[in-house]
């Protein structure tokens, strides 16, 4: 099978010129509808993160003080959450920063 670039592309951009009429004329969706942007959302994110690694050590610092309303559960429960929020933030950054790296390798 032989492919031709140039005939390719010029088909491509004949595709492109016959759809854009019809994208104007089409009525306008919003895209994000929360109106929340990714930087917004990951800052949200990461800010739950801490809240709940200081609340889990502010529970193990009860706990080894002596506070009566704490028990091993709660305080092994919300040490765990945290660490499990803790994990999910770090594979997200490492995909982010995957997606980062093919991005930038990619020819132009």
């Amino acid at each position: 099978m032989d492919i031709k670039g140039n005939s390719l592309y010029q088909e491509m951009q004949a595709m492109a010129g016959q759809i854009r009429p019809n994208i104007e004329q089409a009525p306008r969706l919003d895209i994000n509808p929360s109106s929340e942007n990714f930087a917004d959302m990951l800052s949200a994110a990461v800010n739950n993160v801490n809240s709940m690694q200081k609340t889990s050590r502010e529970s193990q610092q009860a706990f080894e003080m002596g506070a009566p309303d704490l028990s091993l559960a709660d305080v092994m429960v919300a040490k765990e959450k945290a660490g499990i929020a803790f994990e999910a933030t770090v594979q997200v950054r490492n995909k982010v920063l995957e997606a980062y790296k093919q991005i930038m390798n990619m020819p132009v």
